[in-house]
């Protein structure tokens, strides 16, 4: 069986990422490009890699789980053209290019957003419909499109977002910080990993073991993202340093100082990594990639 890496996986989703777009009549042709300007714009790509790497890891495969890990995409990025908008974080760069906004305006802007999360959701489903007569087929497949619906919504991502546009700096507290970083980031990354797992054949250990790896990678990258916006570079992170503090929105250095945010960034990659411990080089790339994600540079 061949073994996978972290650019092999990317490179799958980047050779497929637009191959699941909805075709779109010619009168709506700008939704389109609007939608495909910003899912081909790169990035990490790091959910549906999580996602197709937990596939792996459980015993399934990669091209059953490649129309899930770009749903995730689809849905992780309809996130950022909304959190650009100048209503939300307000910011002009993403990904090293003008933000979707910047291009092709708001209103746009905003319904490539809502293209894209009902593309994600058009995607599954069609995959599931190729699976009627096959339950057990049927039943991965639902609880993975669970899994990924559940962390992308107001359980998950949009609780995180409301609490942070309800939250000012000086008035949050560590637990609601905590909060914040678990939804808004974290949420769609265990539900990704969660969600691959569910396409293969997962212990209940297993399970049990992603997801404590998910938590704490999803909060340890946050930490990360948050000690970048004041030490990063501009030109390497692709987009604005110091937003944050500009914006006094809530962050790990704002609230606990960076000194501390790094050893509490180490202390949850430990976490991640000790939690894939015992499967030794069968998790090879999930271990890899959590040293990685703490030591990024954009």
């Amino acid at each position: 069986m061949k073994e996978y890496k972290f650019d092999d996986y990317r490179e799958i989703l980047d050779e497929h990422i637009s191959d699941f777009l909805p075709d779109i009549d010619h009168k709506s042709i700008t939704l389109y490009d609007s939608m495909k300007y910003s899912i081909e714009a790169g990035g990490k790509r790091i959910r549906p890699v999580l996602l197709m790497a937990s596939c792996v890891f459980c015993g399934g495969k990669v091209e059953e789980a490649l129309p899930y890990a770009c749903a995730v995409e689809y849905i992780h990025t309809y996130t950022l053209i909304h959190d650009d908008l100048p209503c939300m974080d307000d910011d002009e760069l993403r990904r090293g290019i003008p933000s979707n906004h910047m291009v092709f305006g708001e209103d746009v802007a905003t319904l490539a957003g809502d293209g894209l999360q009902s593309a994600a959701f058009e995607l599954m489903f069609q995959d599931m419909l190729m699976y009627f007569d096959e339950p057990e087929e049927l039943k991965k497949r639902v609880r993975a499109a669970y899994e990924i619906s559940k962390g992308a919504g107001c359980r998950g991502v949009l609780a995180g977002q409301m609490a942070d546009i309800e939250t000012q700096s000086e008035s949050c507290s560590h637990e609601m910080l905590d909060f914040i970083h678990l939804n808004k980031t974290a949420s769609l990354m265990i539900a990704s990993i969660r969600a691959g797992a569910r396409l293969g054949n997962p212990t209940d250990e297993m399970l049990k073991d992603l997801t404590t790896y998910g938590e704490n990678l999803g909060l340890a990258f946050q930490i990360a993202d948050d000690i970048l916006d004041v030490t990063g570079d501009e030109k390497i992170m692709g987009k604005k340093a110091g937003a944050d503090s500009q914006k006094d929105k809530a962050t790990y250095p704002q609230i606990h100082g960076l000194d501390d945010s790094r050893r509490k960034l180490e202390e949850l990659t430990q976490n991640a990594i000790e939690a894939m411990s015992s499967y030794y080089d069968n998790a090879e790339v999930l271990t890899a990639l959590a040293k990685e994600l703490a030591n990024r540079r954009y």
